[in-house]
């Protein structure tokens, strides 16, 4: 993961110059690539990972200043740097304070993130959030009905304990679909590693291959034949249809077993699309969130795709689930051990 990328200072000082310097004229000179049947041609291998956050800090503008951008990428920069310097095997154990951001998880560290190394542009401007509607860059507020569905399901699981059952165990980890809303829809950084896409075209079908836990999302183009609405895929039910030079792509039936940050998905959730290719680099997208059931308003955002010049990699996770099994048994013999954590209930297994 972290050797494609660990980019240095100077390289990353140069890349912003050579940006920087373009001239309009060269800029025109890119012509729409197309595929034989005459629409754009999305395909390739992309990434949208950005430091960029996906809701942005309350009472902030929504573009980052020259002095803001330059901070962030280059702090970001240095952590990679030092990440990718030897290890010292004479040092002590981690503490559980020692992982990423100071949390308990100490398997990660610098070398294995990469979460991008740039803030996003989009119409030449730094965006300080991924979100652009509401105006404020932030989710609108929860349905009241919404609110107690979240409540119901935390109250729900809050019987069992973290490690009672591997139907507790985040998806991601049990190598379902990726953590997070990688694959979507929306298509959304994680903020992690692995942000990466090949999007293979045809004039009926767009596939988009995720690097994360290997998901795949066919997307259907013509009329639309829906699905049943209780035929609930893992991405939902896809349909794309080209609007002048723009893709765009109208998903229901998004499965309830996957919530996206914490809501779970409803009848009358569907998510609206576009992936716009804007230069040789890049394929603007946009998304559009609607579920009247769960949100006060529609909300939605802009993520730039930029070209990804590198290979995308199997990733395995693991398969046959062994390491699910060994977390279970980890929790198991801990309770033996009288080390039972805060919430378990072994009474109820």
């Amino acid at each position: 993961m972290s050797m494609r990328r660990a980019p240095s200072l100077v390289g990353l000082c140069l890349a912003t110059a050579a940006a920087g310097v373009l001239s309009p004229a060269a800029a025109q000179q890119w012509v729409m690539p197309r595929t034989p049947d005459g629409h754009p041609d999305l395909q390739g291998n992309w990434t949208n990972a950005t430091l960029t956050p996906f809701e942005r800090t309350a009472g902030r503008g929504p573009v980052y200043t020259a002095d803001e951008v330059a901070t962030l990428e280059a702090r970001e920069a240095a952590l990679v740097l030092r990440g990718a310097q030897p290890s010292d095997p004479n040092r002590a154990p981690p503490t559980v304070a020692s992982g990423i951001g100071g949390g308990s998880n100490v398997g990660y560290n610098y070398v294995y993130i990469d979460r991008g190394d740039r803030v996003a542009i989009v119409n030449d401007e730094p965006r300080a959030s991924l979100i652009t509607n509401p105006s404020d860059g932030r989710r609108p507020a929860l349905t009241s009905e919404a609110q107690q569905r979240v409540a119901e399901r935390r109250e729900f699981r809050s019987q069992f304990g973290t490690y009672d059952n591997p139907e507790h165990r985040p998806l991601g980890e049990r190598c379902i679909v990726s953590f997070g809303s990688s694959t979507g829809p929306p298509m959304i950084p994680n903020r992690w590693y692995n942000n990466n896409y090949t999007i293979v075209q045809t004039a009926d079908y767009v596939m988009i291959h995720t690097e994360l836990v290997h998901d795949v999302r066919i997307i259907r183009l013509g009329e639309p034949d829906p699905l049943p609405v209780h035929v609930r895929p893992w991405f939902g039910d896809s349909w794309g249809r080209w609007e002048g030079d723009a893709l765009v792509v109208e998903t229901t039936n998004l499965n309830p077993g996957h919530p996206f940050r914490a809501v779970t998905p409803t009848d009358d959730m569907k998510v609206i699309e576009r992936f716009t290719r804007v230069d040789e680099e890049t394929i603007l997208y946009e998304f559009t969130v609607d579920d009247p059931t769960s949100y006060t308003r529609q909300w939605g955002g802009e993520i730039p795709f930029k070209k990804f010049d590198q290979l995308l990699y199997e990733y395995a996770c693991h398969e046959g689930n062994y390491a699910l099994d060994n977390i279970m048994r980890g929790a198991r013999y801990q309770e033996k051990q009288g080390n039972q954590k805060q919430g378990n209930r072994p009474e109820q297994r």
